[in-house]
């Protein structure tokens, strides 16, 4: 579908085009195939709001069918990347909402996350200043994770009176820094520096702050530029395999390896190789 005056048109074969997309409740920039949402409410450190949460889930939804982006950047506005759920607009609201509407709101909050995971294109996080609670969550939900020295990362449910367990912080946390580490931080609540969050493989690289946005760009560029197809695949590989034994994960390793070398990206990377050129992939 192609956004146009809020109206959308379908390409070929159910595919999609999603450059004219019209963010109401983030910003959006879509360049050389690289899309960058900017949580953007600097003077209250970006906080989510309901209507935020839903439309970022329904587009990383969309991104499964979208032909014109080939990777996806999430930053905040500002200095810092997110403040968690707004104060007033949702944590206010929900201590007056019954058991069903609590429940509504959590599956809709997880919902994002499982969005984020299952969109073919890779997800750079260019995490700066204040990361915390639900912004925390999407930093982690993210595939790889730029910070800075300044960077202050927190789950901060606990300090709430609310469990660790918040959008899958209990089974995507501990993969990505081990189980003991991730304890400490869902159950204390306190900050990772940036640099422990380094240490611990929370963040792929320290950046300068003035940079952070550039750097993470161009590392979604140079993805965007490799083959998007097998990149896809990587991507729902890393995430079908954690419910795997090793038997079953080398299986479908080499069902999806077998898919890959049926593209003709494959061939064009072969082709390449023997003329002595760079590859240029396509997609299909």
């Amino acid at each position: 579908m192609r956004y146009v005056h809020g109206e959308r048109q379908m390409l070929h074969g159910g595919r999609t085009a999603m450059a004219d997309y019209q963010a109401r409740h983030f910003s959006l920039q879509v360049r050389d195939a690289v899309a960058v949402v900017t949580l953007d409410r600097p003077e209250r450190k970006n906080p989510l709001t309901f209507d935020s949460y839903a439309e970022l889930r329904d587009f990383f939804r969309a991104l499964a069918y979208a032909d014109d982006i080939r990777t996806v950047v999430v930053q905040g506005a500002g200095g810092n990347f997110c403040s968690g759920g707004d104060v007033h607009d949702i944590i206010g609201p929900l201590t007056r909402m019954d058991m069903p509407s609590l429940l509504a709101f959590t599956r809709m909050t997880g919902d994002l996350v499982k969005a984020m995971r299952a969109c073919p294109q890779p997800i750079v996080a260019a995490v700066d200043g204040v990361c915390a609670g639900a912004g925390a969550i999407l930093a982690m939900a993210s595939d790889m994770r730029l910070g800075t020295a300044r960077s202050k990362t927190a789950f901060l449910f606990t300090r709430v009176g609310l469990a660790g367990c918040d959008m899958g912080a209990c089974a995507l946390l501990p993969r990505v820094i081990g189980q003991g580490r991730a304890s400490e931080l869902l159950y204390t609540g306190r900050s990772m520096s940036g640099d422990e969050g380094e240490r611990w493989g929370f963040f792929n690289r320290l950046c300068e702050p003035e940079v952070l946005s550039e750097q993470a760009c161009e590392l979604a560029a140079s993805l965007a530029q490799g083959p998007m197809f097998a990149h896809a695949m990587t991507k729902r590989m890393l995430h079908q395999e954690w419910n795997m034994g090793i038997e079953q994960a080398i299986e479908s390793e080499a069902q999806a390896q077998a898919i890959c070398m049926a593209t003709n990206d494959f061939h064009r990377a072969y082709h390449a190789f023997v003329a002595k050129q760079r590859p240029v992939f396509e997609g299909d």
